[in-house]
Parts: structure tokens; sequence; C-alpha cells
């Protein structure tokens, strides 16, 4: 088994853990409603996530890949709680790209305009690539400040510990990671960080 499968292995495992836990905390203080979306296109998910964010969901968790019926989605679960008082309005942005420094550059552009990291997840697009899919949440009750945003994509796994030592160095927080196809050609490990 690769490097990367391995690595990839470690970080669903982690990833399903931190959901089972978010989940659990929030279910033991009331009811929650749930709801999917589903779509073959990136282009229309920002619409549908921020048509369930105007009924009052907010986003939980994505993931992308084959669904039942054989075709490629990008699923995204959504979530109400039964009391969402003091919830400001909230809108999301979907970034999806197989050029790394374009995702870097559109996160940032948006961390500017008020919006936040929250998801990444690797879409396989009708052209033929993986892309990297990036979604990010603006809520108007938030008054966080302005977020830098830092994109390492790397072939190899000890760059990207290497790199990973140095954005931590310098304030980073890793968020998310990912294997896409990006515009080097390769499968590429994908690091999105963070810096407040």
């Amino acid at each position: 088994m690769s490097t990367i499968k391995r690595f990839t292995g470690r970080v669903l495992l982690v990833a399903a853990a931190n959901l089972a836990m978010s989940v659990s905390a929030r279910a033991a203080d009331g009811s929650l409603d749930y709801r999917i979306l589903a779509t073959s296109k990136t282009s229309t998910m920002e619409k549908e996530l921020n048509e369930a964010a105007a009924g009052g969901y907010r986003f939980a968790k994505a993931m992308g890949g084959k669904s039942a019926n054989g075709g490629e989605e990008v699923i995204v679960a959504m979530m109400k709680e039964a009391a969402t008082a003091g919830q400001g309005t909230l809108r999301y942005k979907l970034l999806a790209t197989t050029k790394t420094s374009t995702m870097q550059k559109e996160m940032q552009r948006w961390a500017d305009e008020g919006y936040e990291y929250v998801e990444q997840t690797v879409f396989q697009s009708a052209f033929g690539g993986r892309e990297v899919v990036v979604i990010m949440e603006a809520d108007s009750a938030r008054q966080a400040p302005r977020s830098t945003y830092q994109l390492l994509a790397t072939t190899k796994t000890s760059t990207m510990q290497k790199e990973l030592k140095e954005a931590g160095a310098q304030g980073y927080v890793l968020l998310g990671l990912t294997i896409g196809k990006t515009e080097m050609g390769g499968d590429e490990v994908v690091a999105v960080l963070r810096k407040n």
C-alpha cells in the first residue's frame, strides 16, 4: 500500500470520528433536522447550499464520489437545529479548481469578504479531472477576525510534512487534506491552512 493511500485512510478515519463526536454532542442538546444535497455539477451546488441556508440549514459535511446510480456527485449534508435563535444569515461559496494557485487566491478573496473555510473534498468533474472543492461560509452573526489562507500541494508526503512544519512555525493551522489531480498533472496531497 502506498504512503499516500495509508495517509488518506488515516485522514478519513479521523474525519469520520470528528463527525460522529460533533453530531453526538449536538444531538444531546436537542433535535436536529437534516437535508441532503446532491448534484453532478459543482456549479449548481453553491445555489443549492444557499437555498438550504435560507431555510435555516447550516453546512455539516461534504463528500465527492460515485453515488448508487453510478454517477459522480458532490453530496452535502445540511443540518438545522430545533432552536436556531441567534443564528445569523448564512451564505456559501463553493470553489472548485484543478489549479492550486487559483484556489488559494479565490479562498483569500472570499475570506476578505467575510467567508471562512468549512470543508474540502475532491470531485470528479465532467472534464476528466479530480477537482479540489472548497466550501466557504459567511455568517452575519460571526464577528471573527479576517483569516489568511495558505494552500500547499505536493506529490510527496515527505515534502508535505516539511511544508506543514514551516507553515505551522508561522502560525498556520491545518484545516483539511485531500488528494486530487491538480495542474501539475498528477495526484497531489492538497492541504488548506488558516491563520487569524
